[in-house]
């Protein structure tokens, strides 16, 4: 087979993204533009300002891109670019430029979900082995997905409320941290020898999880706390809430790989460069001896490197986009084989 060689494009939220991969695994150039410093004085996301950024940006970021591999139009096999779910002001920049790209150079185009591509950051890694189970973590997705083959998705649970990104970043508001809350809980969490005890939401024998009443118990002790004229110690509270949400996330995982008798276990999205759920989950697939990959920390937030991974195999498949493509905010992941 001769080398694919995929443009891809990510503007769901907040990072202005475009990468060159060939084969599905070998990234030839990588290009992020981050709006978190302009976003952090909001508290969060605003998409008017994130789409506003993404106008600015995209043009810059694909001639980035294309320099940075040297690499001209006709070089290329496809370009992708990332349908939904995600903010659809944030999309639709990044789609209307993969398709101008695609109508000017007579390109195939392959419209991929968010998801997926978080999954597929993995084989950046290593070859992924299936049948495998994936848990999804990010800011607006918590979800365990099972997978027979390549392109082939079940989702098995997912969040019935908030998802665990958003619960770490509501937490951090409480405790006066800027946005985004989850690396500041990660770090105050492992500065505490013992956390404050915080419920854990099990959802009986189901793999759905919630932390919107974690979230509130959180909520409600500093409340407490302040009526009572008491100091609440943030380190103590970052433990206990971040002692809840990981062992629910592990708990749960690995029963789930247990059950589908997988061969491997990987964890994708933002939420996965967290330092206290890579370590809890490493430790118990270690002890289960299921091989467990996570992706560098690069590659665990939002990128177009995992975009272009996914579009290969999607490629392979005879996955094609047309110029009517549109996006989708709230698309759901579905098998494409």
């Amino acid at each position: 087979m001769s080398d694919r060689i995929i443009l891809a494009i990510e503007t769901s939220c907040d990072e202005t993204a475009a990468a060159i991969i060939r084969n599905g695994h070998e990234i030839i150039s990588n290009v992020v533009s981050s709006q978190i410093e302009s976003q952090k004085r909001f508290g969060g996301v605003v998409p008017e300002i994130a789409s506003r950024h993404h106008v600015e940006q995209i043009t810059i970021v694909i001639e980035e891109t294309l320099e940075k591999a040297n690499m001209r139009p006709s070089d290329l096999t496809a370009i992708a670019v990332t349908e939904g779910p995600g903010l659809v002001g944030a999309l639709l920049i990044g789609i209307n430029a993969a398709k101008a790209f695609a109508f000017a150079h007579n390109l195939p185009i392959i419209p991929v979900h968010h998801i997926a591509g978080h999954i597929y950051a993995n084989a950046l890694v290593q070859p992924m082995q299936f049948p495998l189970l994936a848990l999804v973590v990010s800011g607006g997705h918590t979800e365990l997905v099972f997978m027979k083959e390549h392109g082939s998705f079940e989702v098995i649970g997912e969040t019935r409320d908030d998802a665990a990104g958003e619960a770490y970043d509501k937490v951090a508001r409480v405790l006066n941290m800027p946005y985004p809350g989850g690396p500041h809980i990660d770090r105050l969490a492992h500065e505490a020898n013992e956390g404050v005890e915080f419920p854990r939401a099990w959802l009986d024998d189901t793999y759905d999880f919630s932390f919107s009443g974690l979230k509130s118990a959180v909520i409600n002790y500093k409340h407490n706390m302040d009526q009572r004229g008491e100091e609440i110690i943030p380190e103590q509270v970052a433990k206990g809430f971040q002692d809840s949400v990981v062992e629910v996330l592990t708990a749960k995982t690995v029963r789930a790989a247990k059950e589908f008798n997988v061969k491997q276990v990987i964890a994708a999205g933002g939420v996965s460069a967290n330092k206290g759920l890579r370590t809890s989950l490493e430790q118990a697939f270690e002890k289960e001896q299921i091989p467990f990959t996570v992706p560098p920390l690069k590659f665990c937030t939002d990128n177009a490197a995992m975009i272009g991974a996914a579009a290969t195999y999607m490629y392979d498949a005879g996955v094609r986009g047309d110029l009517s493509m549109n996006g989708i905010p709230g698309k759901e992941l579905k098998s494409w084989i």
